[in-house]
């Protein structure tokens, strides 16, 4: 069992690094993120701050944003935001940077859909709040894609970070979407940017310097009895049905990082289901999310080939 003291603790540190990660220390991040970061155009069709949860309708973590390309019959990517779980939101800048939003123009500038949604956040909620917006979100995708000229059948789920892990975990568990009423069939890929927590029962992770109790906060409160790791993690849930997968990670992440996502490519692979792992060089866990907006990196070019170039296993398409 975690102490009561140890678990404050724990949520000091998270609102330590929520707020280093937060606007107010935007001249930190200016530096780095002036370098890398090009505002896309604006597509022909933004909608922003739309509800996918009618439950909530006035909730602004419950709300997405639409980037439409003008062209029909495109496929539209779900893009999850990242934060340990326990900050971030769709509308956030880094520097000036409005780096989620930013993503959502960019693929809609080459023709693809965006939606960049908005999800509550642990404490008070928990871990598996989290799922089922991303889930509800999905389906509400799913059930408007056509009225605004995409295809409910090609959705791709793509997140950074914790986003990441949401994503793949929406897309590997079919309870979460269809308890929301959506088409698993209709999820065609998933891209994961630098992600966590896919397999929170690793040793070797914790071994190279990740704090258990970070984990175990989220996903398993108090509870240490050997089963809140496989209830949150995402590879106990892997099989041949899954739809492909690209991993991404960078060279300048924490060895943790890069160790769940290698792990993930592994485990995909033992399970039937295509993957393609690639590493981005020179790059980090923070700068990786301003060069999936940019045609000249190698994180932005390799997404937009997967979007492209990958068929829907489940529907044909």
């Amino acid at each position: 069992m975690i102490g009561t003291g140890a678990m404050s603790r724990v949520r000091l540190l998270v609102t330590l690094a929520g707020l280093l990660t937060s606007s107010a220390c935007a001249p930190v991040y200016w530096v780095g993120a002036k370098a890398l970061y090009n505002t896309a155009p604006s597509p022909p069709t933004v909608q922003l701050d739309v509800p996918y949860d009618p439950a909530a309708p006035d909730d602004p973590k419950r709300q997405l944003d639409l980037y439409l390309p003008a062209a029909r019959d495109f496929p539209i990517v779900v893009f999850v935001h990242g934060g340990g779980w326990a900050w971030g939101d769709r509308t956030q800048r880094f520097g000036g940077a409005d780096v989620y939003r930013n993503i959502g123009r960019f693929l809609a500038g080459q023709g693809i859909g965006a939606a960049v949604i908005g999800y509550r956040l642990v404490w008070p909620m928990a871990w598996q709040s989290q799922v089922g917006d991303v889930a509800r979100a999905v389906a509400w995708v799913q059930a408007h894609a056509a009225e605004r000229g995409g295809r409910a059948d090609r959705i791709f789920l793509m997140g950074h970070s914790a986003g990441a892990q949401l994503a793949a975990r929406v897309a590997t568990d079919p309870a979460w979407l269809t308890q929301e009423h959506g088409a698993i069939s209709g999820v065609c890929g998933v891209a994961a940017v630098s992600g966590a927590g896919y397999d929170l029962g690793d040793i070797d992770t914790y071994r190279k310097g990740v704090d258990p109790l970070y984990f175990a906060e989220r996903f398993g409160g108090s509870r240490l009895d050997g089963t809140w790791w496989r209830d949150g993690s995402v590879v106990p849930w892997l099989d041949a049905g899954d739809p492909p997968f690209l991993v991404v990670s960078a060279t300048g992440e924490s060895a943790g990082l890069r160790r769940q996502s290698a792990l993930l490519h592994e485990q995909l692979g033992k399970a039937g289901v295509p993957s393609t792992f690639i590493t981005v060089k020179g790059s980090s866990h923070a700068r990786i999310i301003l060069e999936l907006s940019r045609d000249d990196k190698t994180a932005g070019p390799a997404v937009l080939a997967f979007l492209r170039d990958t068929p829907c296993p489940r529907t044909g398409g």
